[in-house]
């Protein structure tokens, strides 16, 4: 994996929580059809946190390092001065 922006380390991390919000997501899965809907419940819960969790690690990867203005903070009168 590529670690041109400095975010290596944060991508790996969005990779193991989406990995884990998969497995998760399987195991409730597989708890509906086996009628354990508490179970399925707790599962579907930890895997939208692990997915919450993922969209936090791929924001810190896309972020500006410090120091650098964010994409959003260009305005083209600022850029010829």
């Amino acid at each position: 994996m590529p670690d041109d922006a400095g975010g290596g380390a944060m991508l790996e991390e969005a990779m193991r929580e989406l990995e884990a919000a998969i497995h998760d997501a399987r195991v409730a899965f597989d708890c509906i059809g086996l009628g354990e809907i508490d179970r399925a419940h707790t599962s579907a819960v930890t895997a939208r946190i692990a997915i919450d969790a993922a969209v936090t690690a791929m924001q810190a990867a896309l972020a500006p390092p410090p120091g650098q203005p964010a994409a959003s903070d260009w305005h083209p009168r600022s850029a010829g001065s």
